[in-house]
């Protein structure tokens, strides 16, 4: 199992990861210690595990609004759907409709063809 050093505020730790994976655990570890130095440079010198909860909580509260947006969304896109399936049903009626109208249409014509085409006797 491949490891990787990371690190956050100030301080190297050795993390054991799945392979391929070494890239995404030191992206996250860089991402969480932007968390950390933001809360350091608006509060100063805090303590390490107060940093470090307060950042972890800042995470999660991103997490949850993202979540939440993301429910949201999928809401969103169940009634877009519902709505789409909706609108399909009504053209293929409409469809429908205007198929059997072309067809009574079309037969109104062929019965003025053969009215018209038929020979008609003179008065004389």
């Amino acid at each position: 199992m491949p490891h990787v050093s990371v690190t956050i505020n100030g301080k190297s730790y050795r993390m054991a990861c799945e392979e391929g994976q070494q890239n995404h655990l030191i992206s996250l570890a860089e991402q969480f210690d932007a968390y950390v130095l933001k809360l350091k440079s608006s509060f100063g010198e805090i303590g390490d595990q107060r940093l470090t909860v307060m950042a972890a909580i800042m995470v999660i509260d991103e997490l949850r609004e993202t979540d939440r947006k993301l429910e949201a969304a999928q809401k969103e896109l169940g009634t877009a759907r519902a709505v789409g399936e909706e609108t399909q049903g009504r053209v293929r009626s409409v469809e429908t409709q205007m198929a059997e109208r072309i067809s009574q249409a079309a037969d109104r014509i062929a019965q003025l063809a053969e009215r018209l085409s038929v020979p008609r006797r003179s008065a004389q």
